[in-house]
């Protein structure tokens, strides 16, 4: 049996049809960043016993997670069969909070933690060469807790993603993808990004040998019908289906026919 551990996006998570919570022997470890998953706990942080407004209870915990520092043990406790990574959630900035660093996500900043006093939270560019810097040094930390973990016996997959530039309607015509946010009110560069991602990438390839590269670079294309709606990480299903079969090849079994439920999601 198949024990899938996530550290990545929904771009790999939405492999799994069935929307919400409750997948079996699935891990799911988001909105975080290598150098935020490495930090340390922010000091005196409890999260809120009620979920915040706006937000799924995995969208919450996901917070929660990133502030309280909970994820390396939960994926180490799991004992995964499969480790995919990917890096598509490295597009947020990181903030020092409390001497750790964190990962300013949407989530982050509507669950109103913000804004509720955490310490000092300044924050680092992603694009810039300290935040280049700390993700070097958090990707040194992660290849190595891999090895020394019950991780280290998984099978490691790089789900090698990008953003898309073309999206396709329903009527197969393609545009090109303008004017993006990774944050609202906050523009991206779809290639600044897609170069970082090249060298995320092939950085943790080199500190991570036996790491299997999955991918479909041709399919790359947002699809306007996208049941989270139109995003450069939202996918055609062509997409999806190829990725299915490199997975497969590797010992990871499809997941049984979708459940139907709401979004939850505002993009993702």
């Amino acid at each position: 049996m198949a024990r899938v551990a996530i550290v990545g996006s929904c771009i790999t998570r939405d492999l799994w049809p069935v929307r919400g919570d409750g997948v079996p022997d699935l891990l799911y470890v988001s909105r975080t960043s290598l150098p935020s998953l490495f930090g340390r706990p922010v000091p005196g942080f409890k999260p809120r016993a009620d979920r915040p407004e706006g937000l799924t209870r995995h969208q919450h915990d996901a917070v929660a997670a990133d502030l309280t520092k909970t994820s390396l043990r939960r994926l180490a406790a799991f004992r995964p069969t499969h480790l995919i990574i990917d890096f598509i959630d490295e597009r947020f900035d990181l903030m020092r909070a409390g001497g750790t660093l964190i990962t300013r996500s949407w989530e982050l900043e509507a669950s109103s933690y913000l804004e509720g006093g955490l310490p000092d939270a300044e924050p680092i560019a992603r694009e810039s060469r300290t935040c280049e810097r700390l993700w070097r040094d958090a990707a040194a930390e992660f290849a190595a807790f891999v090895e020394s973990t019950p991780l280290g016996s998984a099978v490691p997959i790089l789900h090698a993603a990008r953003w898309a530039t073309v999206s396709r309607s329903a009527s197969g015509a393609l545009s090109p993808i303008r004017d993006v946010e990774v944050l609202q009110g906050r523009p991206a560069d779809i290639g600044v990004h897609n170069d970082l991602l090249d060298r995320y990438e092939t950085y943790l390839a080199s500190l991570m040998p036996g790491l299997i590269a999955a991918g479909a670079p041709e399919l790359r294309i947002a699809d306007e019908a996208h049941r989270w709606g139109l995003s450069p990480f939202h996918y055609v299903p062509e997409y999806y289906e190829e990725i299915w079969r490199q997975l497969e090849v590797h010992g990871i079994p499809r997941p049984p026919i979708p459940v139907t439920a709401a979004p939850s999601a505002p993009g993702a």
